[in-house]
């Protein structure tokens, strides 16, 4: 059994993992209404609260489910908060040291990259790997509030990143987008409800790169126009128009997101045998939706993230310790060698 650990911004969570059973627990402590005071994440308070929540989800899962089968401890290690990282990193090293097993750092990203394939997991554990097999060469989007990127993983569970932001990622550009609306902390979610009231095509907002044969994204100039559009307003008249802002201004990130994601297919020459999306963005009903066409139509599975995978969590980053190669290959340090805070 894996025993994860998460803690990367802001929110703290725990998780066990089994290969044979899947997910034997999952606790999770969040910081959103702390830090929705500040208008987003402060990283000295949420290391402070990492600091303050890992005790007790701990000694939750050791009561609910033990440690006694734990084989090896697993740890984010980067990207992220460096104060917030540190102290998942000091946790993990402790509990491997007191319960006499390895201690792997796993990358956030690739967290993100495993989290579309833990349904296929819990479907049938035993017969993942077989089944892991026939859904590669894999297409996947990342869609998070600090990283937007295409990546592909192919049938030696290799991956390879396509493309990313050229500027603001997609969860960052509707985070600042609520913002400037005044709609609140955290942005994208605010931003989904208010725009189920207005008409998408109410507002003309730039769809970044236009390239035709660029797989980049880049949303700093869609959050400009929005800026623009709304210094151009009167407050009353943002007021009476937020919700057709909302919806025209969310529509030009799906549209962005969409548009390359499809590109991509195109640029496979039809290899992939599945689609997956993850990140905190990835619960955008709109994105889900189309996404979800786009890959009927391209006859290739659909593989979103559940709703609770889609966030910071610590499931994923157990699933990640145990099915990326690039992962087992470290599972016998005794230490994690440092931070990485880039890179995927």
């Amino acid at each position: 059994m894996i025993l994860a650990l998460e803690s990367s911004c802001d929110e703290t969570a725990v998780a066990l993992f089994s290969p044979e059973r899947g997910l034997a627990g999952e606790w999770i402590s969040s910081q959103v209404a702390t830090h929705a005071r500040h208008g987003g994440v402060v990283p000295d308070l949420a290391a402070r609260e990492h600091l303050r929540n890992f005790a007790p989800l701990l000694q939750r899962a050791q009561a609910e489910v033990g440690f006694a089968a734990v084989t090896r401890v697993a740890v984010t290690h980067g990207p992220g908060l460096a104060p917030c990282l540190a102290l998942g990193v000091a946790a993990a090293q402790a509990l491997g040291r007191a319960l006499h097993v390895p201690v792997v750092g796993v990358n956030h990203l690739r967290g993100h990259v495993w989290s579309a394939f833990l349904p296929v997991h819990a479907e049938n554990p035993t017969g993942f790997s077989a089944r892991l097999d026939e859904l590669l060469p894999h297409l996947g989007l990342i869609v998070s509030g600090g990283n937007t990127l295409l990546f592909t993983l192919d049938r030696a569970r290799r991956l390879q990143v396509l493309a990313a932001t050229r500027d603001d990622a997609a969860g960052e550009a509707l985070d600042k987008g609520a913002k400037l609306l005044g709609l609140g902390y955290p942005g994208g979610p605010l931003i989904d409800q208010a725009s189920r009231a207005g008409r998408a095509d109410a507002f003309d907002f730039p769809r970044g790169i236009g390239a035709r044969s660029d797989l980049g994204f880049s949303f700093s100039g869609l959050k400009t126009s929005l800026r623009y559009r709304i210094e151009k307003m009167g407050l009353a008249e943002v007021a009476r128009d937020l919700p057709d802002l909302c919806a025209s201004y969310q529509k030009a990130v799906v549209d962005a997101l969409v548009r390359k994601t499809g590109l991509a297919l195109e640029q496979g020459g039809g290899q992939y045998r599945s689609l997956g999306l993850s990140g905190g963005v990835a619960n955008n009903r709109r994105l889900r939706e189309r996404l979800a066409a786009r890959a009927q139509r391209e006859r290739v599975a659909f593989l979103p993230s559940r709703p609770e995978h889609t966030g910071d969590n610590a499931g994923m980053i157990a699933f990640a310790a145990w099915a990326d190669p690039d992962c087992r290959l470290a599972e016998f340090l005794q230490v994690v060698p440092g931070l990485a805070l880039e890179g995927t």
